[in-house]
């Protein structure tokens, strides 16, 4: 029965709504310019008045020492500044190319871009690359990603590619390569609230789902979905208190997170129905047996499936 005045939801195949939710939970803006806090201005009153200050006390200094210090401090700033312009200009080319690639035939182009304009060892464009690859076949993303050498590139970034396969392994549930992943991130590391909120979704979903679900909550519950902060991460956050709320038994708050996820899109719940219920569903691995019945349930009264299409297999 319709409710009176509430708009039809269009109708879609199992493959399209698991596709589409899966699309949604990955996504997010593109990255802010990274030059955009290398203002020159900003840059030289950081550096320069500093700089100032040491060599006013190395030439107030009798003697040869202090100056030769304030040299190669100097130097070593200078060179420090000019790795992070560049670093930071990579970075801005490669976002460039990833916010044009709006179509598989765009995406295609700039995977071709980032493989002949960037070296292979470049971290920023094998991210980017995997980003694109993420919409078409994530073992693709999963195979690029796990080309970065975790022992030579710097400690957040190590932390960053962890995060993002683990993501991937979740979302093929793979929930042992997960956690092993998950368990070598330091969240200490990392001080932007973003970062910090998508890692936590990982790390915790990785840990509900292999046993550590009162670990989960506890790290998950320290970041608020409705914070505007977060609204990006808002599905990834909720997705994960799901998964940590069943295992922990926690029914009621199960419940009002599946409640949030399906009013922002009933399509999200689709990501806890295996392919027992649905032969277009998730392997069961980590999925609780309360989550995905609940979840089916409020997915079929949600109406974005079409009854003929909600194919029951039995076990």
């Amino acid at each position: 029965m319709k409710t009176p005045g509430k708009p039809t939801p269009k109708k879609q195949s199992p493959k399209q709504q698991r596709e589409q939710a899966i699309a949604a939970l990955r996504s997010g803006k593109p990255p802010a310019d990274p030059l955009s806090q290398l203002n020159p201005r900003s840059l030289a009153i950081r550096v320069g008045i500093p700089a100032l200050i040491v060599w006013a006390i190395a030439l107030a200094i009798p003697g040869v020492w202090p100056k030769a210090a304030a040299g190669v401090l100097t130097v070593i700033v200078g060179g420090v500044i000019v790795w992070a312009l560049r670093f930071a200009t990579r970075t801005r080319a490669v976002a460039q190319i990833v916010q044009t690639a709006d179509s598989a035939e765009a995406r295609k182009d700039a995977i071709a871009k980032l493989d002949t304009e960037f070296k292979k060892d470049d971290a920023a464009a094998t991210f980017a690359k995997a980003q694109l690859q993420m919409q078409e076949d994530p073992r693709a993303a999963l195979r690029t990603l796990e080309t970065i050498n975790l022992d030579k590139v710097m400690a957040p970034m190590a932390d960053e590619a962890r995060a993002q396969r683990g993501m991937i392994h979740l979302i093929l549930s793979e929930t042992d390569e997960a956690r092993a992943l998950v368990d070598k991130i330091d969240m200490t590391r990392h001080k932007e609230p973003r970062i910090r909120a998508m890692m936590a979704a990982i790390v915790g979903e990785a840990w509900a789902r292999t046993g550590q679900a009162g670990k989960a909550v506890e790290l998950l519950e320290t970041f608020d979905p409705n914070d505007e902060a977060f609204a990006e991460l808002k599905p990834q956050l909720l997705r994960s208190r799901a998964f940590a709320y069943a295992w922990a038994n926690n029914t009621k708050q199960m419940k009002t997170t599946l409640r949030s996820l399906s009013a922002l899109n009933p399509q999200y719940l689709s990501g806890f129905v295996t392919k027992k219920k649905s032969p277009m569903g998730v392997p069961p691995r980590g999925v609780h047996p309360m989550l995905e019945k609940e979840a089916f349930e409020m997915l079929m009264r949600s109406g974005a499936i079409p009854r003929k299409m909600q194919q029951v297999r039995r076990g």
